[in-house]
């Protein structure tokens, strides 16, 4: 009867700090992220606000990659510290109990958010990183209007650069509109006094209605075809179509981080690109394994931190919260900056980067069973 009261007394203890600690990291992340995130993808579009919820809600999922086993290993090593300094951990063992059988509950909490680590990496966050990256596109298709901004230099439409002086609703004033050739040099100026954006139902391109205009060829960036400067050409009125459909493109290009793990998978095995076919070179392959690797490694680190918080927990003995947390912090740090020495040896297939990816688990699973194995024998 013992046993099973201290088991739901430790699963609560460590669960609930857990929880506590992945809001608390996932706030933090995601505040600090989001609008550099957002300003990255979207520049300065302005937003409803379903579409900015929306957006924090993509942000979430790569959040909870890092938080849920930074919030694990902290809550580990604060409970088992606390534990260790009240010497209840004593007390238990003098009952009997092994170390091993004390810590049932927390390597099933282990297991367990191993589990939703795993769906996480390996279906949610890449699913969240594709929807984030059509989102742009989404919008400008649904309200293309929204795209310019007043006192702002609109630059992602492709092939134009867009400074608009006012806008109201789909109305636009003091247009200067720099139009890009092939090698993305400026080709030609347009001023406008005023713009009015026309959409037409099926049809993802929309025009702008400019009046007012002037048309400036500008001389060649190498220099050629300077005969003279032409004179501004007027007109009255000249149509002049945004293409979205070149946006389309690049929207719905994906990377190996934004691909499904069943993609990914095959990829390494025909050595094809899923999204259109072709043959994947020695680098491309390499991108590919490398991402499959880290989502299940990735996934596993909740247990190698309970089987390396635990020991450490217990051997640091230290009730004070500031201790644990810069103890997790400092353990969590060694184990990413293997993900990143990985991620950054991705391209460079004779560094082996998908092996590197299950170096940290390697690591800390063969220090935290020594360690565990040793207070286990004391």
């Amino acid at each position: 009867m013992f046993p099973r009261i201290f088991d739901r007394y430790l699963g609560r203890q460590v669960g609930s700090a857990t929880l506590i600690g992945v809001a608390l990291l996932s706030g933090v992340m995601v505040l600090g992220n989001v609008y550099k995130k957002l300003d990255e993808l979207l520049g300065n579009t302005e937003l409803p606000i379903s579409v900015i919820l929306e957006f924090v809600a993509m942000v979430i999922p790569f959040s909870l990659i890092f938080t849920i086993p930074w919030a694990f290993l902290t809550a580990i090593l604060l409970v088992f510290g606390r534990l260790s300094a009240d010497n209840e951990l004593v007390s238990l063992r003098m009952t009997g109990m092994s170390m091993a059988r004390i810590c049932v509950p927390v390597f099933a909490l282990a297991l367990l958010l191993s589990g939703i680590c795993f769906w996480v990496n390996v279906s949610l966050a890449p699913a969240a990183k594709d929807h984030m990256k059509r989102l742009f596109y989404q919008v400008a298709v649904k309200n293309p209007e929204t795209l310019f901004q007043e006192g702002q230099v609109l630059e992602r439409v492709p092939g134009y650069r867009i400074y608009t002086g006012k806008r109201d609703d789909k109305a636009l004033s003091d247009l200067h509109i720099i139009k890009l050739d092939e090698a993305s040099n400026a080709g030609s100026y347009i001023r406008a006094n005023q713009g009015n954006i026309q959409t037409a139902e099926g049809k993802l391109d929309f025009t702008m209605l400019l009046k007012g205009v002037s048309i400036e060829h500008l001389p060649a960036a190498d220099g050629k075809g300077q005969g003279g400067v032409p004179k501004p050409l007027s007109l009255e009125e000249f149509p002049l179509e945004f293409p979205l459909s070149e946006m389309q493109k690049d929207a719905v290009r994906v990377n190996a981080s934004m691909k499904t793990t069943a993609a990914l998978a095959e990829e390494v095995a025909t050595w094809k690109d899923s999204f259109n076919g072709d043959v994947l070179t020695d680098v491309t392959r390499s991108l590919s394994r490398t991402e499959l690797h880290k989502r299940y490694s990735f996934s596993l680190a909740c247990f190698t931190f309970a089987l390396v918080g635990i020991p450490l927990g217990v051997t640091a003995q230290r009730r004070e919260t500031s201790s644990g947390f810069a103890l997790s912090l400092i353990t969590a740090t060694v184990y990413i900056v293997f993900i990143i020495l990985a991620d950054t040896l991705n391209d460079k297939p004779s560094s082996m980067p998908h092996l590197i990816m299950w170096a940290p688990n390697v690591i800390f699973l063969g220090i935290g069973g020594w360690l565990f194995y040793k207070l286990s024998r004391k």
